[in-house]
C-alpha cells in the first residue's frame, strides 16, 4: 500500500470526512484529496500530526508494503505496541542472565572441586539423594543455561 491508500484507508476506517480530518490536521480538504490521489505528500509536520492522529508509526506510512489486516483493511503492523516490545526485551535479557548464571556457576564449581577437594567431598556427603553433590550442582547449572537458551530463542524468533 502507497501513502495515499493508507491514509484513504485510516481516514474511512476512523469514519472521517475528508473535510472533518482537514480540521483536525489544520489544513484544507483540497490538501487532503491530494494526499489521497497521491498527486502531493504532505510535509514532515504535518505526517508527524497524522501519525498521532491515527496512532500509527511513521514507518507504517511512509514504507509502501502490502500488508492490511484482511478482516477490515486497517494496517496490520502500523498501530504502535509498545508492551509487546517490552516483553520481548525483558524476556531475551533474562535468557542472557539465565545462561550467564549457569555458565559463571560451573566455573565457580570447576574452579572449587579443583582446587578445594574438600569442598567436592563435602559436597557428595550432603547430599540427601544418593547422588553426588557435585551431579546435582552440574544438573542445576547446565539446566539454568538451558532455560536461559531456550528464552533467547523464543525471543529471537518473535522479532
Amino acid at each position: 500500500m502507497t501513502f495515499s491508500e493508507k491514509l484513504y484507508a485510516l481516514r474511512k476506517k476512523s469514519g472521517l470526512s475528508q473535510e472533518q480530518l482537514a480540521e483536525q490536521l489544520n489544513v484544507s480538504r483540497q490538501a487532503i484529496s491530494k494526499w489521497e490521489s497521491g498527486q502531493s505528500m504532505p510535509e514532515s509536520d504535518k505526517l508527524v500530526a497524522i501519525s498521532l492522529y491515527f496512532n500509527v508509526s511513521l514507518d507504517y506510512l511512509m514504507k509502501e508494503t502490502e500488508e492490511t489486516d484482511d478482516n477490515n483493511g486497517s494496517p496490520a503492523n502500523g498501530v504502535r505496541q509498545p508492551a509487546a516490545r517490552k516483553s520481548g526485551v525483558l524476556q531475551w535479557l533474562s535468557g542472557i542472565i539465565f545462561c550467564i548464571i549457569g555458565i559463571v556457576s560451573l566455573i565457580l564449581w570447576g574452579l572449587l572441586t579443583i582446587l578445594n577437594t574438600a569442598f567436592s567431598e563435602q559436597l557428595r556427603a550432603s547430599s540427601i539423594v544418593r547422588l553426588d553433590g557435585n551431579g546435582i550442582f552440574l544438573t542445576v547449572c547446565i539446566a539454568a543455561m538451558i532455560t536461559g537458551a531456550v528464552l533467547l530463542l523464543n525471543a529471537a524468533s518473535k522479532k
